[in-house]
């Protein structure tokens, strides 16, 4: 009896410890993401206007979601997803806490190569708007999507009726680049990670959710700030 107790004990034990690196795990992966979003979003306001997103796209935006660091192949041919992360406006211009999501699908466009890509999605208008906050939507299906225009003088009349503009990152400049079909679906793990519960995509982006930590913060002032710095422009 002795025997099986402690066998029974050091079984828990193994468990509990594996639980731990688990959430351990988790947690620097989510603070990973985070901080890859803030990079690329620092990194886009500062090559916004003749050869960047233009600053109208920042003024415009709704809400923006970023993807970093996506690797070649495992997009382009539909066989695994890429993480990411979406902020949106609410009353008085402040911006949103984070929203986790998974992207997948395929995507034909030309524009995405390169060993490493990060993605930019602009929601543009009230469509766009209402299918990121159901949590689950499909790029040109459910929302219509462009690739976004570049440069300050770019032409953009047909990408604005758009409800996402898309953008790709892959050698240090943003081109705008095709995801449709590619779909969106809130991260309930990584919610659960950060916020303590599976909060809906709908009340984090709309303010119901207060910003989790010092990681998720810098990610919001980034936007904010990449916002501020295109109306200056």
């Amino acid at each position: 009896m002795k025997i099986l107790a402690t066998t029974i004990l050091l079984l828990c034990l193994g468990v509990f410890v594996f639980a731990q690196d688990a959430d351990q795990t988790n947690n620097s992966k989510n603070t990973s993401e985070l901080q890859a979003a803030t990079a690329t979003v620092e990194h886009m306001s500062a090559n916004a206007g003749d050869n960047g997103i233009p600053n109208t796209v920042f003024e415009g935006a709704k809400c923006v979601a970023v993807i970093p660091k996506l690797i070649k192949g495992a997009f382009v041919v539909g066989g695994e997803h890429g993480d990411g992360v979406a902020t949106c406006r609410v009353n008085g211009g402040a911006w949103s806490a984070p929203a986790p999501f998974k992207l997948s699908g395929v995507s034909w466009g030309p524009q995405i190569g390169g060993k490493s890509t990060d993605l930019l999605m602009f929601i543009m208008n009230n469509e766009g708007m209402t299918n990121l906050l159901a949590g689950h939507f499909k790029l040109g299906a459910d929302v219509s999507a462009a690739a976004g225009p570049v440069g300050r003088s770019a032409s953009a009349d047909a990408a604005w009726k758009a409800g996402v503009l898309t953008y790709s990152s892959s050698k240090g400049a943003f081109i705008g680049a095709s995801l449709n079909g590619a779909e969106i679906q809130q991260d309930n793990r990584a919610t659960q990670d950060w916020y303590g519960s599976n909060i809906s995509f709908k009340e984090i982006l709309t303010g119901g959710a207060k910003i989790p930590n010092q990681q998720a913060k810098a990610f919001v002032d980034a936007v904010q700030n990449a916002k501020q710095s295109a109306q200056l422009k």
